[in-house]
């Protein structure tokens, strides 16, 4: 049977990732696999690492997208995929890989995965989790200072750089092609409560 695949789009420090660990936690462990879009970034070892730094990851030419939807196509064939490994701190991918074979439930989360047409169309479930954007900006603080070994200084200089206008560009758009839109994230216990009956039924 062909999996069901769930993509979970919003911004960045919206919640998307803990919606996706709490649906997933909800279900059989067997039964549920994981990608994130961000384990997808293009690696430039071309690059000096101050370069690397200067890059705009949040423009969907910042992630290799034909190999995620590569691996998606293979997940939803019952073939596994060798789904790659990206290091926030150096900027680089690693050697290593993570193999990640077919399940019955299948989620995706990331801020670009609406953006892009050939991932949009293997999606069955589209959920936009959708929060407001002072709330979304101390997350991302506080994720890329203990999580990433980032300065403040640094964070805010992306911010402004990148981060928000990419989001109004391309992630805020992208909303329109949602199922469902999902306000304040992990903390919206009814909307997530939801997702999780569908899909459970989904699985009988």
């Amino acid at each position: 049977m062909r999996p069901l695949v769930i993509g979970i789009a919003g911004g960045s420090g919206s919640g998307k990732t803990t919606v996706a660990h709490q649906v997933a936690r909800a279900l059989p462990q067997e039964s549920v696999a994981i990608l994130e879009h961000d384990a997808y970034y293009r690696d430039r070892p071309d690059l000096t690492y101050e370069e690397r730094c200067q890059l705009n990851f949040d423009h969907p030419e910042s992630l290799e997208t034909d190999l995620l939807a590569q691996h998606l196509r293979q997940l939803r064939a019952g073939e596994p995929a060798a789904v790659p490994i990206y290091d926030f701190k150096t900027h680089r991918r690693s050697e290593t890989v993570r193999d990640v074979g077919p399940t019955p439930i299948l989620i995706l989360e990331g801020i670009l995965v609406f953006v892009e047409e050939e991932l949009r169309h293997q999606l069955d479930l589209k959920i936009f989790v959708d929060t407001d954007p002072d709330i979304r900006a101390f997350r991302r603080i506080r994720r890329d200072i203990e999580q990433r070994g980032r300065t403040f200084d640094s964070i805010r200089e992306q911010y402004y750089r990148t981060v928000r206008p990419m989001h109004l560009q391309f992630v805020e758009p992208s909303k329109r092609w949602a199922d469902m839109i999902l306000p304040e994230g992990g903390d919206n216990k009814v909307g997530i409560g939801v997702v999780i009956a569908m899909v459970r039924d989904a699985l009988r």
